[in-house]
């Protein structure tokens, strides 16, 4: 949750209110969490005093009876829930250091990233409980793994037991609270084993600038979490909904009929969604599309990989004009530009300007910064970057002047300085000398219409180097002819960029945050060369 007034190193006493229990004060009847029954949860409704009471109590579990101390990790884990997020708030309140965990990984997944960070105490859902179970004997460091939502294993403690009789009074954190908000969220290891990226502070005026940039206003919002809160994204906005005083509707796990429903149901008003998310709801049946009433809806936000245009274009078609947004942004540098309704289909490509404060530097390879239209690698320099990433001596990359850090993306900016991403350094594919950028192929093949899905990469290649390689998911019910999909990709792109070879799929490999896996399917072609390029 973003901090306002609370800057590292204060004490305890000198700490600014926590925004929940300002909340819970001021207007103690209003909603703040909603669980439909279309979620897949039990259904039930905590207003802000009820919230801020289960959050003190559970606040009092984790200091007292745990003996937790400020900066200590506490990991949790499972799909959105009211206990995940009284969890993460009563981390903030008792000065830990919070580190979510995703659901989707296997035990060994889980090991790495519960010992890693250092964790001290587990919460978990039962749905993952008997994976963590399995690995308990392996997390010497951990003092307890505490279930929430059904059975217990054996050698794990019950949520409601050990949260039972605890007073709901605010807890007083009496050592040092420099961690309060702080929070290590774990990159997707879509290039390795993922990486901790820690942040403690963040930047207020660059926040409030943003929220104004989206619309965003306390009091007035209702927030529906279309994505899992263990990505960095639906976990920002769903805790700038409660910094701000909102609701938030909580759906479990996607599922993109009840998403319809939940937004008619309770008048949501803004959302974080990733590009796959958006497909199935544009995807469904146009009954359901046609009865769906999304009047309500203001900041439909979109990030977490490229939204392909012909994707805007559905959205805009299907669910209607004036609140689509994309953000560009990472996990390490929070987010870093904007791009409004009224450019979605003004600027093909873009995703959009920097605001508040963020400036932004396009590098070319001989170090010099490139031009109107020129590529270059993305350095970045704000107050949303993250503190460095946990327990390791890998970094962003860094310029030696004042700060700028790059994820290592390549950009070019527009004469109005809206930017534009061509790719991830590390998926640019270099054929017989030439640069050849996997995004821009990629929007032409998503641009067909019986694409759903597409990934674009290098393959090796004896006299090239390499060659661009596609493979691409046809939309359910429809079948792709990959000769007519060659005919249309070459009537749209220069000879050099067209890919060499096309593959069908019936599935691509992406993450719960929307992010493909490319090294997935680049490791079946490089995995028995000594190198990658």
């Amino acid at each position: 949750m973003a901090r306002f007034g609370c800057s590292e190193g204060n004490s305890a006493m000198a700490r600014a209110p926590d925004p929940l229990r300002l909340h819970a004060e001021a207007k103690p009847e209003r909603p703040a969490v909603i669980v439909d029954r279309a979620s897949g949860a039990r259904p039930r409704t905590l207003t802000f005093a009820e919230l801020d009471a289960e959050v003190n109590r559970t606040a009092h579990v984790l200091r007292g009876r745990f003996g937790m101390r400020a900066g200590e990790r506490l990991v949790w884990c499972g799909p959105n829930s009211v206990e995940v997020l009284v969890t993460i708030h009563a981390a903030r309140k008792a000065g830990l250091v919070a580190v979510p965990l995703s659901y989707r990984f296997n035990a060994e997944e889980m090991q790495y990233v519960i010992d890693n960070s250092g964790a001290t105490l587990v919460v978990v859902d039962a749905e993952q409980a008997p994976l963590v179970a399995e690995i308990r004997e392996c997390l010497p460091k951990v003092r307890a793994v505490v279930v929430f939502g059904g059975e217990v294993p054996q050698g794990c403690e019950s949520w409601d037991e050990v949260v039972a009789d605890q007073p709901d009074d605010e807890p007083v954190i009496d050592d040092d609270a420099s961690s309060v908000g702080a929070q290590m969220l774990y990159t997707s290891g879509t290039t390795g084993k993922p990486k901790g990226a820690l942040r403690t502070t963040t930047d207020p005026v660059i926040v409030i600038a943003l929220l104004g940039e989206l619309g965003l206003m306390p009091g007035g919002d209702v927030h529906l979490t279309t994505g899992p809160l263990y990505h960095s994204g639906p976990l920002a906005f769903a805790s700038l909904s409660h910094t701000l005083g909102n609701p938030i509707v909580l759906l479990r796990k996607f599922d993109a009929g009840a998403w319809l429903h939940l937004v008619e149901e309770y008048r949501v008003t803004n959302t974080f969604s990733a590009p796959t998310q958006l497909k199935r709801i544009v995807n469904l049946p146009a009954d359901a599309l046609e009865r769906a009433d999304l009047s309500s809806m203001r900041c439909l936000i979109a990030n977490a990989a490229p939204v392909p245009y012909a994707l805007k274009q559905e959205v805009v078609e299907k669910l209607g004009d004036g609140f689509l947004y994309e953000v560009y942004g990472s996990t390490e540098l929070g987010i870093v530009t904007v791009l409004k309704p009224e450019d979605q289909l003004r600027k093909p490509g873009s995703c959009g300007k920097t605001y508040g404060g963020v400036e932004v530097r396009l590098v070319k390879d001989d170090g010099t910064d490139a031009e109107t239209g020129e590529p270059g690698e993305l350095y970045i320099r704000t107050g949303l970057a993250m503190d460095g990433y946990h327990h390791t001596s890998e970094q962003l990359d860094e310029l030696e002047d004042g700060g700028w850090k790059s994820v290592g993306d390549v950009a070019y900016a527009d004469d109005e300085g809206y930017l534009y991403i061509c790719d991830r350094k590390k998926d640019m594919i270099i054929s017989g000398g030439v640069n050849i950028y996997p995004a821009e192929i990629e929007a032409v093949l998503h641009a067909h219409p019986e694409v759903l899905d597409a990934a674009v990469f290098g393959i090796p290649d004896e006299e090239w180097g390499e060659r661009v390689w596609a493979i691409v998911q046809p939309k359910p019910g429809d079948s792709v002819d990959l000769d007519e999909l060659r005919e249309f990709v070459d009537a749209r792109l220069a000879g050099y960029k067209r890919p060499r070879g096309y593959e069908l799929r019936d599935e691509l490999p992406r993450t719960d945050a929307g992010k493909l896996l490319k090294r997935v399917l680049r490791d079946e072609f490089w995995r028995d060369r000594t190198t990658a390029v």
